[in-house]
């Protein structure tokens, strides 16, 4: 019988950043050289990349790297809309010059459709990474797109206005107002516009005094996004309710401060969502976006959003290109989240400095600057590996050079960083992270408290050890307890770092949802590099 021909594996995703991110390579293996050991034993993924890269068969590697990475995939789906900047730190980053990007010469070239005007260098000059926060205005707009201030005119108006996510998020665009403004008019051209899945943003406080409790609990939400889905409503006075003129007095009665839960009737044709409490400076979902343009605008503290669609036979999503002729066919602003986030943030404080002071480690001394969270009290701290300028400061200052800083964004775990659980890599990461960052000179560990498990809690974590040891691993125990897989969120680190004067950083992380939250507020990230722990057979699930 003929041989079978054996199927070339591909190698896993964290080799194909390893052999892109060659100074972290170096690094792995300068950690084994500094410990006397070879590069295999401490470090074997960084040997396995190492030969990958040198492997012969370049045509292999470049189609599984073609297949892998991010920007490949996002080229290949987005057609015609601007390739993805996800960099990985072996790839030169573009130089910003005022609002200039001066690209690298090994810079993508724009495809085909898309607006040589409006790229240099193959990135396009509307993307948030391309601009560094502290060159730009919190009230100057992201090109292309119209000021925060502008769009609050026209919401406080009653008009609509098109709000955009990251495109490495959920990549769509809301048609965004007010609650307590709709018409059946206003109502009727945001069903014929979108997926005419009509929800409202409205607080806790209101969600609860109106008696719409979530759908399903957090811990039962599969979303992607976790959107917080209360049960639906109608207007207690509603026929069907389903009329726009009546889906119209239902949104208008939930942006209603004075209205009573026993003037709705429940389920309905309108769906609440309990938006997360501090806004897009927690959350950079348009949940957020919705009910902070709405409480911003002076109108009320709910905002009714809906996702625009295209007019086809499919119905499928609008992306940039559509959404741009969208509002400039009907006249309406369109912005960013990400300069949502700005706009507040130069308005509002996130984190409170406390307190500072010199801490001696195995790895050298560090700086650690205690802060305390405005929106829930939680205390966190960052460990400054570099010379801190105590100008204006009173507890500590900034770091004297902002630029191209190594940075670990750490989220609390009790069982790993105290007590040296074997359960997780989390300990070794963060020794790995500061024993980096004291050879490189200069870095920031922040060190994000309430975030253990995941953000699930003690408890809840030690329940899910239990299911370890049935078998499960980490997301399918978190899974069987109906929690959710992941919920830490980044906003308060992208603060601290801010704070501490970080203008660009190289993220070390092996979550890349990590590297999309810290994205999503401004922060510009020039690369991305793994931290690998020795796998054993406690953690390896």
């Amino acid at each position: 019988a003929p041989r079978r021909r054996r199927r070339r594996r591909r190698p896993p995703l964290f080799l194909l950043q390893l052999i892109e991110d060659r100074p972290a390579v170096d690094a792995l293996e300068g950690d084994a050289r500094a410990r006397d050991m070879p590069a295999h034993v401490v470090n074997p993924a960084a040997s396995i990349a190492r030969a990958f890269a040198r492997a012969s068969d370049a045509a292999s590697a470049k189609a599984t790297r073609r297949a892998f990475t991010p920007s490949a995939r996002s080229r290949a789906a987005l057609r015609g809309r601007a390739p993805s900047t996800f960099r990985l730190s072996g790839t030169p980053a573009p130089r910003v010059v005022g609002r200039v990007v001066v690209a690298s010469a090994a810079a993508a070239t724009p495809s085909a459709g898309e607006d040589a005007d409006n790229t240099a260098g193959g990135v396009p000059s509307w993307h948030p990474d391309v601009l560094d926060p502290d060159q730009i205005d919190g009230d100057v707009p992201t090109p292309g797109f119209a000021t925060i201030a502008s769009a609050l005119e026209d919401v406080a108006a009653g008009k609509f206005v098109v709000v955009l996510d990251d495109e490495d998020r959920e990549n769509e665009g809301d048609l965004i107002g007010a609650a307590d403004a709709m018409t059946a008019e206003s109502i009727a051209f945001m069903i014929k516009h979108t997926s005419g899945l009509l929800c409202v943003a409205v607080d806790d406080e209101t969600a609860d005094r109106l008696n719409l409790p979530l759908m399903v609990t957090s811990k039962e939400n599969e979303d992607a996004m976790k959107t917080a889905f209360t049960v639906s409503c109608d207007l207690a006075a509603s026929t069907t309710g389903i009329s726009a003129g009546e889906r119209a007095a239902t949104i208008a009665k939930l942006g209603d401060a004075k209205a009573h839960k026993d003037e709705f009737v429940r389920p309905g044709h309108v769906f609440p969502l309990r938006y997360r409490e501090g806004g897009v400076l927690k959350r950079t979902g348009h949940t957020e976006a919705a009910y902070d343009l709405a409480k911003l605008s002076g109108r009320g503290a709910a905002g009714v959003l809906c996702e625009i669609t295209n007019d086809d036979a499919e119905g499928t999503m609008a992306r940039l290109p559509q959404l741009r002729e969208f509002s400039k066919k009907h006249d309406l602003k369109m912005i960013l989240i990400s300069d949502l986030v700005r706009y507040r943030r130069k308005r509002e404080v996130l984190v409170r400095r406390t307190a500072s002071a010199r801490v001696p480690t195995e790895h050298g001394a560090f700086t650690a600057v205690s802060y305390k969270s405005e929106t829930d009290g939680i205390e966190h701290v960052a460990f400054v590996y570099g010379n801190l300028d105590d100008e204006g400061k009173e507890n500590g200052g900034s770091l004297a050079d902002g630029d191209n800083v190594l940075v670990r964004v750490h989220s609390e775990c009790l069982t790993g960083d105290i007590f040296g659980s074997s359960r997780c890599d989390c300990g070794n990461q963060l020794d790995m992270a500061m024993q980096r960052v004291a050879s490189e000179g200069k870095g920031v560990i922040v060190y994000l408290r309430g975030q253990e498990g995941r953000g699930i809690g003690l408890g809840h974590k030690l329940r899910a050890y239990n299911l370890q040891d049935e078998g499960r691993d980490t997301v399918q125990a978190n899974e069987d307890l109906g929690l959710p897989v992941d919920s830490r969120e980044y906003g308060v680190g992208a603060a601290i770092l801010r704070d501490l004067g970080v203008k660009t950083i190289r993220l070390m992380t092996n979550n890349p949802a990590k590297y999309h939250g810290l994205k999503g507020f401004g922060l510009t990230i020039v690369g991305r590099s793994p931290l690998f722990a020795p796998i054993t057979l406690e953690n390896k699930r």
